[in-house]
């Protein structure tokens, strides 16, 4: 039986509809799956828990992020603080031995004392949640803010061969998407539409692996990007799927 152009996908017979049935929903699941596989992917990649815009930064551009806290000392926070004390944290904060050093019994005076005298009246973790400033009640609050971050990039040759396989198998798939979805009962303006935010979009999310080397503000080109891609497909494959099963209907442009 021979599928007409524009008669829809439900003219089928149904072996042929409950493998395409199968198909499909193997494909959305895919979907699903790659979006939480970039979280697992990319989470921790800018050296902090949970997943953040810093680290697809630290994955396509690399991140250069100073200490939380020695910057806050740099620029005279708090005021009241001796300067002894303040070059004391600032040579802390400098160093290699953060987490030895922060109670060590060896220091004349260690950074923790310091932070306990001169800061918890304002940087408890009651206030700190009250106020939406950093907690210094305890180290576990501290080591967040203590570490300066250098991430360097995913290298070129690594980039390139990504490229290779994102490239060819997701622009061919969107295409045997599109051609599933053109069979159907469906306006072709609206699938043209929903092809154009597919396409762009994965136009934008793999180019945007490039751009991004040379500016971090082609990190959001990728994400939004990426999730066009994503949701162009899915409202495809979705028609497909409802066009499978909804009866003969012919379309109306």
């Amino acid at each position: 039986m021979k599928i007409e152009w524009g008669g829809g996908l439900s003219t089928l017979p149904l072996g042929a509809r409950l493998g395409l049935t199968g198909l499909c929903i193997v494909l959305l699941g895919g979907l699903a799956a790659s979006f939480q596989h970039m979280i697992y992917h990319y989470e921790n990649r800018d050296e902090r828990p949970e997943f953040s815009v810093d680290d697809v930064v630290g994955a396509y551009h690399g991140l250069n992020s100073p200490s939380l806290l020695k910057e806050a000392l740099e620029n005279g926070h708090p005021e009241t603080l001796p300067a002894d004390q303040r070059s004391i944290l600032i040579e802390w904060l400098s160093g290699s031995r953060i987490v030895e050093d922060y109670d060590s019994l060896d220091l004349e005076i260690p950074p923790a004392e310091i932070l306990d005298e001169q800061c918890l009246q304002c940087h408890t973790r009651d206030l700190a949640e009250s106020q939406g400033i950093p907690s210094l009640e305890y180290f576990d609050d501290i080591k967040s803010i203590s570490f300066s971050r250098e991430v360097e990039p995913t290298p070129v040759k690594i980039l390139a061969a990504s490229t290779h396989a994102h490239a060819l198998s997701m622009s061919v798939q969107g295409m045997m998407v599109l051609f599933l979805a053109l069979l159907t009962a469906w306006p072709t303006r609206r699938i043209g539409w929903i092809c154009a935010l597919m396409g762009l979009g994965l136009m934008g999310d793999i180019g945007g692996w490039w751009l991004a080397r040379y500016s971090p503000s082609f990190v959001m080109l990728i994400m939004v990007s990426g999730a066009a891609y994503s949701v162009g497909q899915a409202t495809l494959i979705g028609s497909i799927l409802l066009d499978l099963w909804r009866g003969k209907k012919p379309r109306t442009d």
